[in-house]
């Protein structure tokens, strides 16, 4: 069975650039009739709230996504004890007694005199009493994996073969002085307790894997299938990020945006797949191959999210904008299909309902007052349709001789108070003829 997860840690509200893994894994759950965890990654105490976590869900509830697990890194650390003792029992975890600013030196030294500044494993070399002396001293240690330093082969779905070399990397420290855990080791042992079978992330980890795949490894774990996806980044090709307060999910919510516009940018943006409206997540899942995700960058641009938004509310049933036009007292599918159309956000439907329920200033110059009054008193009887409007100004443009802007716009002035909005056709029956003999002078 497919098993999947999106790791977030609750350290902020989630944002675009989180958005996107957490839709790529979602949807290639979806397509392979798979499982998807939410794994909180809340083993940073000082950073990590409740709160976030909380916010998390809400987030992705509102983009469509209901994971099937819920964890917590928090309430699994006997897990990550027991696979740090055998780690270290079969001596793949060794202590570290080096300060930050030792570390420093000799990386700056091997830069000196030319050479790769990668850890040199200086604390394998200590004896127990050299170990116990330092102890003595207040030191702790940190305690680092030891690589076997090859080059560490994996096929990545997106980005094809990759070879990662740990030669050329420092022994990752996998547990700090305090005795708490850095992201990678609970990860691991994670992915290898959940049965996950595919890890779907940011390019910006591959260069973990090598690392990953060690590690896994060396606990007797089976290794995932990897696939790395292009980063989302902002108009100005900056990447989204909690630190910089890039604008969150729950920003976008609260802007009035559709979900379903917001999972479409941050999902479908540097694919091969057009931006265009979907009918749902389900839709995406079926169509969004890895094949079709580009190796470039996916650059978000906010003004498409506006367009995107509104082509979604223009395509929208009545159905499916009925819960949310009752919520603020309107009723009736005439008036949704009547008004949808000039729609950017949903929300907007309120100050253009006004247009039928009032009230309405009338702008009238005093050059068509003229007209304005002959068309008032040509208003058809009762009852209208949507042919009304070009009757009423096919009888006006023979009488008066008028047309075009000088026919057209006066009308829409009077009755409206505005240069533009829903067609006329469709306003004019709900509006009905007292509503347009009172805004007519």
């Amino acid at each position: 069975m497919t098993i999947v997860r999106w790791a977030p840690s609750p350290t902020g509200r989630i944002h675009l650039g989180n958005a996107r893994p957490a839709l790529l894994n979602w949807f290639f759950a979806r397509r392979n009739g798979g499982k998807y965890v939410l794994r909180m990654d809340d083993t940073d105490l000082a950073r990590s709230t409740r709160e976030f976590a909380d916010g998390i869900e809400v987030d992705l509830a509102w983009l469509g996504i209901t994971p099937d697990l819920l964890v917590r890194q928090s309430e699994r650390t006997d897990l990550y004890d027991a696979a740090r003792d055998r780690l270290i029992a079969d001596g793949r975890l060794y202590p570290c007694y080096e300060t930050a600013g030792e570390l420093d030196r000799r990386r700056a030294r091997a830069r000196a005199l030319g050479r790769p500044p990668i850890y040199d494993r200086a604390a394998l070399k200590l004896t127990d009493e050299d170990r116990a002396r330092l102890e003595s001293e207040g030191r702790k240690p940190h305690w680092r994996f030891k690589l076997d330093r090859r080059p560490v082969q994996f096929e990545d779905l997106i980005k094809g073969p990759q070879t990662v070399n740990t030669a050329s990397m420092s022994d990752p420290v996998l547990i700090r002085e305090d005795g708490s855990y850095l992201y990678t080791l609970p990860s691991v042992v994670d992915d290898i307790d959940l049965a996950i079978t595919h890890v779907i992330r940011g390019e910006d980890h591959v260069s973990n894997t090598g690392t990953q795949i060690e590690i896994i490894e060396a606990l007797g774990g089976t290794v995932p299938i990897f696939a790395h996806h292009n980063l989302l980044t902002d108009a100005q090709g900056q990447g989204f990020s909690k630190r910089l307060g890039s604008q969150s999910l729950a920003d976008f919510r609260d802007e009035g945006y559709e979900a379903l516009a917001v999972a479409i940018m941050a999902s479908i943006t540097g694919t091969s797949l057009p931006v265009e409206p979907y009918a749902s997540l389900d839709e995406i899942a079926e169509r969004l191959d890895f094949s079709m995700i580009s190796h470039g960058s996916a650059r978000f641009d906010p003004v498409e999210l506006d367009g995107l938004n509104a082509r979604l509310l223009h395509a929208m049933s009545y159905e499916d904008a009925l819960h949310r036009l009752t919520s603020l007292g309107l009723e009736g599918e005439a008036i949704w299909l009547s008004l949808r159309d000039n729609l950017t956000k949903f929300n907007d439907i309120k100050d253009l309902a006004k247009l039928i329920t009032g009230p309405v200033e009338p702008v009238i110059a005093d050059e068509d007052r003229e007209f304005l009054a002959l068309a008032k008193a040509m208003l058809p009887a009762e009852p209208w349709s949507i042919d009304t409007w070009s009757e009423w100004t096919g009888a006006l443009k023979a009488t008066t001789g008028r047309k075009g802007k000088a026919l057209f716009l006066p009308l829409r002035l009077a009755l409206t108070g505005r240069h533009d909005g829903p067609e006329l056709k469709s306003l004019l029956p709900l509006v009905g003829r007292t509503g347009c003999l009172d805004r007519l002078p």
